[in-house]
């Protein structure tokens, strides 16, 4: 029986797939479950019909966009674990999630109306290798003796989302969180 080789996507299809993320992570965010694709369609450059094609239900633009931040707040912390002092790197890591948070506010509303069965359980690995790259950022200040003991990355996150959510969105927003968190890494101090 031959072998069924899957073809990698063209690269305008890909390039396609990358500004229509791009576009959904604007418009989704600031339009939560009721943001036009169409909108998003336009931003991209793209008609409704490439939309679609890449993403059949408005469910899979959201994990998409919502996989793909994920995504790269791993990247974001197996970078920071490798270059940057640990609780330097913390704190980066926490700032660069306050831009998620930021910019998803509304998204993340919409996420919790679509989600699936299929949606929860890709949310739920993708959040386990959120939680095991923030561990790799905190062994890595336990072990230099820079960061206390029994500090979890689950810690870390109910912090975090605790900050972002208690302020209402406003102009000071941003400035406010990240001050709090800045305060709160410092307590993570040896």
């Amino acid at each position: 029986m031959a072998e069924v080789r899957k073809r990698k996507p063209r690269a305008d299809a890909q390039k396609n797939r990358e500004l229509l993320l791009e576009a959904a992570k604007e418009i989704l965010g600031r339009g939560g479950p009721n943001a036009s694709l169409e909108a998003v369609a336009r931003r991209a450059g793209v008609g409704i019909g490439t939309l679609y094609r890449h993403f059949p239900t408005r469910e899979e633009l959201f994990m998409a966009v919502f996989s793909r931040e994920l995504d790269q707040l791993i990247v974001t912390a197996e970078d920071l674990v490798e270059r940057d002092a640990p609780l330097e790197a913390i704190r980066s890591w926490l700032h660069a999630n306050v831009d998620l948070v930021e910019t998803k506010r509304g998204m993340l509303g919409a996420m919790s109306l679509v989600m699936t069965e299929d949606l929860k359980q890709g949310y739920t690995e993708r959040s386990s290798l959120v939680l095991a790259a923030v561990d790799r950022l905190l062994d890595k200040g336990r072990n230099v003796g820079e960061i206390r003991e029994g500090v979890s990355a689950e810690d870390l996150m109910q912090t975090l989302y605790a900050i972002c959510y208690a302020r209402q969105p406003g102009p000071d927003w941003r400035e406010n969180v990240l001050r709090i968190l800045d305060i709160f890494v410092d307590g993570l101090k040896k």
